[in-house]
């Protein structure tokens, strides 16, 4: 029977009716359902149990399917199943009102079901998707897809445009991998709980990751076609664990993956659900990846941040352990605090914070660490305190007989372990980082400990580092009620959180270094990239060959949508006025485009400098005490990408723009040897005003731009950056 018309949602919707929400449409056949607003054609085949979704940008996920492993019944997909069977209901949420349609794939003597859940709003131009699998037995899976495209079912992706990239993300920010991007015909891989395909010239495409991250990690694995712009293979599970393989170029296998050492745990239960995912295919996936961000704290919550934002005083730069190459030592950090009281518009918002750094706790001890808090204090600034959670730097051979620091436990009954019983090696030597179990109650007694330091200290700022640890998969745990890393890890940043809240109050900064991206929403901030030591180049010789302010930006332009919705700010780590440990001396010009790349990445400001040095200092009160720059990163807010990087090349010629009172544009060119320009469109930046472009740190007067213009273009040398405010004239 063929069955058409329209009429008014009124409660559960059965696939034995036609309705209209609305925008949104909702109608059945025989042999399929369709949902449909102003962004996407949802389809169901109720034959095949395939899922088509068609947006209105031209992206096509055509044939998609979802599917288990489950270690008894094997492989499963939503097309192994004979019945398909539909239904829907209202849904209200944080986004708004909208249809969660429910697909129960099933065979009619088998005791396993798989149920698809995806939620369409009226007006939102994303949809929420997730699987989950049921049984009157018990299941056991490490492998869950909600969402995949294969070859044997005909499926595939495509986008339109000429240009089509797919941008591939590392699971976290250490080894200075760089988020890629890739190309066809080559393109295969996988990104980490988010991706997105799009189109480079028109950045309109299609962006896709998980908004939970307290169980699984997310693996987003591709496979381009041989037509351009098409994916014949796109499959989005929970359970990606991924082993370092050193063969490989780092972020193509290499180091860009989970850095686990033996598989994802499983998950059993007669009910065990995916990550949920988000797709959304728009015409500007800048504005997609903001509504990602967005849609991800609605489901978790953020850490907000009230007041100025903290500009501090790291110890790194300077010297690598604090009190190992004595560089440094104590005299060293009381100089730099008084060198910091001198820089007024650097004092003029919130209290200058001294970071010291990895420290020998046998030359910086709490006492000595709280003298200099106390004579810091005089000057009206803070202290900082750093520590490592989840891990646990030690000889390799005292790893199984020295206790945790801090605690009565022997070291050998916390680390995490392969499925040898050996040790997890978190950073290999025989100076080595070992995990260690976050659900172990010697781990929070570590952690109290540390705490206790940081009260006694007078902290007000954290550095937490090498968060990832606490990531990984390990035969043992204490807690035998958490089966994987993810969430080992989520409990144990869960846990910490609740005890700088209890023991050192709520009004503590924190900053996570090396770490995943997910779970954000126990820190302020965090590393966009790992350390920067603020050359221009990766390849820029005496340099290392990793930490340059290029490679930085160049993943930074894909993440600019993190600052305002997982994190108030983010960190581009510090910059420095003269070198970085023993690094070769750095230009001027490579500082501010330096801090350029800062202000443009909406990072809270940090210096790792040397003032003892002539020159260093003198910098300073060039540039860290700019009344302009100083004002900016009081309360800074990221720009937006015109220009992202493209490829793995160092050579990206980079634009962002940010919209205001006084609308700022930036251009960086870190081509060696060719002039970069840019013409700017007027409309959306300027109204009905003659305009200043006016330098933003000198305020020079550089041109003009007449209310008539439709364009004006701005140019920046070879190995430089440009900064300027459009002023309009009175």
């Amino acid at each position: 029977m063929n069955y058409s018309g329209k009429i008014l949602l009124s409660g559960l919707l059965t696939c034995l009716g036609v309705t209209t929400v609305q925008a949104q449409h909702i109608s059945q056949s025989p042999d399929s359902v369709v949902i449909a607003n102003d962004h996407v054609r949802l389809h169901v085949d109720t034959r095949t149990g395939y899922i088509d979704y068609r947006f209105h940008n031209g992206v096509v996920l055509q044939h998609t399917i979802a599917g288990i492993d489950e270690l008894q019944a094997g492989h499963l997909t939503t097309a192994s199943f004979s019945k398909h069977q539909c239904s829907t209901q209202p849904v209200k949420d944080a986004t708004g009102n909208g249809t969660l349609l429910t697909i129960i794939h099933s065979n009619p003597a088998g005791a396993l079901q798989l149920e698809q859940q995806i939620t369409v709003y009226e007006q939102a131009p994303h949809l929420l998707l997730k699987v989950q699998a049921t049984s009157n037995t018990l299941l056991e899976t490490r492998h869950i897809s909600p969402l995949s495209i294969l070859p044997e079912q005909q499926g595939y992706l495509t986008i339109p445009g000429n240009a089509p990239r797919i941008l591939d993300v590392p699971f976290d920010n250490d080894n200075w991998v760089p988020v890629v991007t890739r190309q066809w015909p080559s393109a295969a891989g996988m990104s980490y709980e988010f991706t997105a395909i799009y189109d480079q010239h028109t950045m309109a495409g299609l962006v896709a990751g998980s908004i939970t991250h307290d169980t699984w990690k997310t693996g987003l694995q591709y496979k381009a076609g041989e037509t351009t712009g098409r994916l014949d293979s796109f499959i989005v599970y929970g359970g990606a664990a991924t082993k370092d393989e050193k063969r490989l170029p780092p972020a193509y296998g290499g180091l860009d993956g989970t850095h686990d050492h033996l598989s994802h745990g499983t998950l059993q239960g007669r009910i065990i659900a995916s990550p949920v995912i988000l797709l959304s295919a728009t015409s500007d996936t800048r504005e997609a990846f903001r509504t990602y961000g967005q849609v991800n704290v609605q489901m978790a919550g953020n850490r907000e941040w009230k007041g100025h934002a903290p500009f501090y005083w790291n110890s790194f730069g300077v010297e690598n352990v604090l009190g190992y190459t004595k560089v440094m030592m104590p005299p060293g950090v009381i100089k730099t605090s008084d060198f910091l009281a001198t820089l007024d518009n650097f004092n003029r918002y919130a209290e200058p914070v001294l970071s010291v750094d990895s420290y020998d706790q046998s030359v910086y001890t709490t006492s000595l660490l709280t003298s200099l808090s106390k004579y810091g204090r005089k000057k009206h600034q803070q202290m900082g305190f750093y520590f490592i959670p989840f891990a646990v730097w030690t000889w390799k051979n005292t790893v199984e007989t020295q206790q945790l620091s801090g605690t009565p436990t022997p070291l050998s009954e916390v680390v995490l372990r392969d499925n040898n019983r050996q040790p997890i090696m978190y950073k290999e030597g025989d100076w080595a980082a070992y995990a260690i179990d976050p659900s172990h109650p010697a781990t929070r007694a570590s952690i109290i400990q540390q705490l206790l330091k940081a009260k006694a200290i007078h902290a007000t700022f954290l550095k937490i580092d090498f968060l990832t640890a606490g990531a990984l998969e390990s035969s043992t745990r204490y807690n035998r009620n958490i089966r994987t890393g993810m969430q080992a890890y989520n409990e144990g940043m869960k846990m910490l959180r609740s005890l700088v809240d209890s023991i050192l109050g709520p009004d503590i900064f924190i900053t996570m270094a090396i770490s995943p991206i997910f779970p954000h929403q126990y820190a302020h901030t965090r590393f966009i990239s790992t350390d920067v030591y603020s050359h221009l180049r990766d390849d820029q010789p005496g340099f290392p060959h990793y930490g340059s302010t290029a490679a930085s930006l160049a993943t930074g332009s894909h993440l600019t949508w993190m600052q305002g919705t997982l994190w108030p700010f983010t960190n581009l780590d510090v910059v420095v006025m003269k070198n970085f440990q023993q690094n070769p001396d750095l230009s001027e010009q490579e500082i501010k485009v330096r801090l350029y790349a800062m202000m443009v990445m909406g990072s809270i400001l940090g210096d790792g400098s040397d003032f003892r040095q002539k020159v260093a200092a003198d910098r300073a009160r060039q540039y860290l005490n700019n009344p302009a720059l100083c004002a900016y990163f009081s309360q800074p807010v990221a720009f937006t990408p015109v220009k992202t990087s493209d490829g793995d090349t160092q050579d990206q010629q980079l634009t962002f723009y940010r919209k205001g009172d006084t609308t700022l544009l930036a251009m960086f060119n870190f081509v060696k040897d060719t002039t970069f320009e840019s013409r700017w469109q007027t409309a959306g930046l300027t109204g009905t005003h003659d305009y200043e472009i006016r330098d933003f740190m000198s305020n020079a007067l550089l041109g003009e731009v007449r209310k008539d213009q439709v364009s004006f273009t701005l140019s920046v040398p070879a190995r430089d950056a440009l900064l300027v405010k459009l002023v309009p004239r009175d």
